[in-house]
């Protein structure tokens, strides 16, 4: 028999001030003491002083009072305070580094990307690297905010990430296996704050979803798929992110569309990546790897498709074609087994979105067996660039939203 224990009179302060932290953060419109203590329940004067104390912990910060057509004081708008508390999301990709800032109040304080060719490259310097970039994106952080505080740091990888550990088990693409993932170089510009490190695309997938309030056309179950060298997926169930037992769920990238097909870096022959991933379709294309997504839109005239008889253009249509049947194709046997029928496409695929997704759309509906009755929808991703450096920024803001008492005097 499974006992739950009784809640205690200060895990209840601690439920109250995160249930007052969450109704300001996530509210659509400012509220006002009085908006806070209908949405949650509380009584006006527990809210008052719940948000006194989020106000000095300077996670919530008050607006100018607005007048009010009623008789009584003038209501005061409670915003999430700005460039007080901050999450830093940090990115090690096969063709970049990125990073970024962000406040409470959603805004960025900070970004960079670095690129770069970060396949089979030395560890060490590749986070002495990061490290470098950690330091230049807090600099820019500071000199408009000067107290601000780290609150936490997440770095997005794109492999198996060994949950609640610093163990990066396998990136194929960057060629890094069985790694305890050394963030001093990160920890010497931001302190003692924690650094967790996650799966690229999980976080890429959590910057999808609405944040603060704020509106985006993006269902609340998707599967989100993204492409660079390798591709990778998340699954988010009611705006949770499903991550599967061992917390590795996702590894699209590595299902079989052939098993005669080319050898992957995984080891395996025929993965989708070999024929959806960006390395793959610009091969198929006949254009250089260095080339970028954008080439394959422009039909580059350098290709050297031309050698074969083919335009170049003629040649990015075919390579573009036969990745978008074998996404949608691989896709469908996804939502035959989850029944998750939105896809949102993210990294080098919202540039390519217009090209792919009516091919995969027209696959979902070939392929998937509820689809006389289903409907799908295969939409570009409304976060795209550095999106898993804004979704690792988000989660530690959460973490403060979710759970603010560490934050109070």
């Amino acid at each position: 028999m499974i006992v739950t224990p009784a809640v205690g009179q200060h895990s209840l302060r601690e439920q109250n001030i995160a249930l007052v932290a969450r109704a300001v953060v996530d509210a659509p419109t400012a509220p006002s003491r009085s908006d806070v203590a209908t949405a949650t329940g509380l009584t006006r004067a527990t809210v008052s002083s719940l948000v006194d104390r989020l106000i000095e912990a300077r996670i919530v910060a008050e607006l100018p009072p607005v007048a009010s057509r009623r008789a009584g004081r003038p209501a005061v708008p409670l915003v999430p305070a700005r460039g007080t508390l901050v999450g830093i999301g940090l990115e090690i990709n096969v063709g970049h580094l990125a990073g970024v800032v962000l406040d409470l109040a959603g805004d960025t304080l900070a970004s960079e990307t670095l690129h770069g060719d970060f396949h089979g490259s030395d560890t060490a310097a590749t986070l002495a690297l990061l490290g470098d970039l950690t330091g230049r994106l807090l600099a820019t952080a500071r000199a408009e905010h000067a107290s601000l505080h780290v609150a936490g740091v997440q770095v997005a990888l794109p492999g198996l990430v060994e949950p609640g550990t610093s163990t990066l088990r396998v990136a194929p693409n960057l060629g890094w296996a069985d790694l305890e993932v050394d963030t001093s170089a990160v920890a010497e510009h931001t302190g003692d704050a924690p650094i967790t490190l996650a799966n690229e695309a999980n976080l890429a997938a959590l910057a999808q979803v609405p944040w603060q309030g704020r509106h985006v056309d993006v269902p609340d179950s998707f599967l989100y798929v993204s492409a660079d060298v390798g591709i990778g997926a998340a699954i988010v169930l009611d705006r949770e992110l499903f991550v599967g037992g061992r917390g590795w769920s996702g590894e699209l990238g590595h299902v079989v569309v052939d098993p005669a097909g080319p050898l992957c870096p995984c080891g395996a022959t025929g993965c989708l990546e070999q024929y959806a991933g960006t390395d793959a379709v610009l091969r198929a294309a006949g254009l250089p790897r260095d080339a970028g997504v954008q080439a394959l839109l422009a039909g580059s005239p350098g290709a050297s498709a031309l050698d074969s008889g083919q335009t170049a253009s003629a040649a990015a249509d075919a390579a573009l074609d036969r990745a978008g049947h074998a996404l949608g194709a691989t896709l469908a046997d996804f939502v035959n087994l989850i029944d998750v029928p939105a896809i949102v496409l993210g990294g080098a695929y919202s540039e390519l979105a217009d090209q792919l997704a009516p091919i995969v759309h027209a696959e979902l509906t070939t392929r998937v067996l509820s689809a006389p009755w289903s409907t799908f929808s295969v939409a570009r991703a409304p976060v795209s660039g550095a999106a898993a450096t804004v979704g690792g920024a988000r989660q530690v803001l959460r973490g403060v939203v979710d759970d603010p008492t560490a934050w109070l005097g």
